[in-house]
């Protein structure tokens, strides 16, 4: 008797689902839809491919042209937050609670490609990081960046740039005391520093 009942009740009572696609759905507020990258506040640290869960957000670094590359796949995110909640600058992503219709027949077209400068050490190669991200740095730390000979090397690149001089010392045999003042990884420079000082 009871199925009977509930089975008249939900004949003659209202649907619970919305009618999308065919009418507009609005979500409710907070709702997590597609992370949304803003390209002014990304930095390119690699905080949100560290802590992505399904690996949806991936780098790499391509050295030749000085450039990592972040490629965000939204058929593989499960709009967990994590990207949004641990973003250093705290505006880089944020989830859009009016995208989230991402369906298609293309996977391809779910992929977005991002392009960030690379700071790369003169001597040995190694990647250090965005230069984006050192200047978000030295924003931060305000005069204390400037203990750093890494951030006093971008502050003479910035210095350069205003003045279209070029005063660059290419490294040339090895590592000397002068090469400390070019864009050197943080292990070059504690060889020189350890040799010459």
């Amino acid at each position: 008797m009871r199925e009977i009942k509930e089975a008249l009740v939900s004949l003659f009572s209202k649907a619970y689902t919305t009618k999308f696609p065919s009418e507009p759905h609005v979500p409710m507020e907070n709702f997590r839809g597609k992370p949304v990258v803003d390209d002014a506040n990304c930095v390119g640290c690699e905080t949100c491919a560290n802590v992505c869960p399904s690996m949806a957000i991936t780098f790499h670094d391509d050295k030749e042209r000085k450039v990592r590359i972040i490629e965000r796949d939204y058929g593989r995110c499960i709009y967990c937050g994590q990207c949004e909640e641990h973003c250093i600058t705290g505006n880089g992503v944020k989830l859009s609670d009016t995208i989230y219709d991402l369906s298609t027949f293309n996977r391809d077209e779910l992929v977005e490609t991002q392009e960030k400068a690379l700071l790369i050490c003169e001597s040995c190669g190694t990647v250090i990081t965005t230069k984006e991200h050192m200047t978000y740095l030295n924003s931060k730390l305000g005069p204390k960046a400037y203990s750093s000979i890494l951030n006093l090397n971008l502050l003479n690149e910035k210095l350069r740039l205003a003045e279209q001089k070029d005063v660059e010392v290419p490294i040339r045999d090895e590592l000397k005391r002068k090469d400390m003042f070019n864009t050197v990884c943080p292990n070059c420079l504690r060889r020189i520093l350890l040799k010459y000082i």
